[in-house]
């Protein structure tokens, strides 16, 4: 990669089940792999023995203290640099099943997204546009809910125990302060169908001054 010009940097937050894997896979999908690398936070959880518990003995997965975040912006700072990052992907609640090796080359744009990339001042500081997507929390709920069931293994009843307890009181403390920090709110409450042309609009012009 020509380190004359470094790639772009984009951070993508949002609430859980606020939308923001539909729209990255969106924005993926408009580009080719050397234009635009996608990094997930959701691949540095650390092993469930590192995780804290709540005073019912769950483990409290949307705390920041879950994810390596350190570990996560040196990766993103090697993609800057020009270097191939190789991690484990994370199965969620599916222990049964063999992880692969995810491998994510340097590409003239990166996107990064996640729970608390705003929230880890190393990862933010790194951020070229900042990006938070935002739903209404019984939209996002009802989303959640479905996918949880339905992907990740994981009864109703604890869904909406983990939503009470762990998720809403994580975005009002860990997310919902830094999105006075983006430079583009996306309400996704129906659909971002302007906001994905308007992302995407903004990419292309980063690429063609490239």
């Amino acid at each position: 990669m020509n380190t004359a010009n470094p790639p772009y940097l984009i951070g993508i937050t949002g609430g859980s089940a606020s939308g923001k894997t539909h729209f990255l896979n969106s924005l993926r999908q408009q580009f080719g792999s050397n234009e635009v690398c996608i990094i997930s936070q959701d691949n540095y959880y650390k092993r469930a023995y590192q995780h804290q518990k709540d005073e019912n003995g769950h483990i409290n997965f949307d705390l920041p203290e879950c994810i390596d975040l350190h570990l996560f912006a040196t990766d993103i700072a090697k993609l800057k640099k020009g270097e191939s990052v190789e991690i484990e992907e994370y199965l969620f609640q599916h222990t049964n099943v063999q992880p692969k090796k995810l491998r994510f080359e340097p590409a003239k744009i990166i996107v990064c997204e996640g729970l608390f990339i705003f929230y880890q001042q190393e990862i933010l500081e790194q951020f070229d546009l900042k990006i938070f997507i935002n739903a209404d929390e019984e939209i996002a709920f009802n989303r959640r809910l479905k996918r949880d069931v339905a992907e990740r293994n994981i009864d109703e009843d604890f869904v909406l125990y983990q939503w009470k307890n762990h998720v809403v009181p994580s975005y009002r403390k860990y997310l919902l302060p830094f999105m006075a920090q983006a430079d583009l709110i996306v309400n996704n409450n129906v659909h971002f169908n302007q906001s994905l042309k308007v992302v995407s609009d903004h990419l292309r012009s980063v690429l063609n001054q490239q």
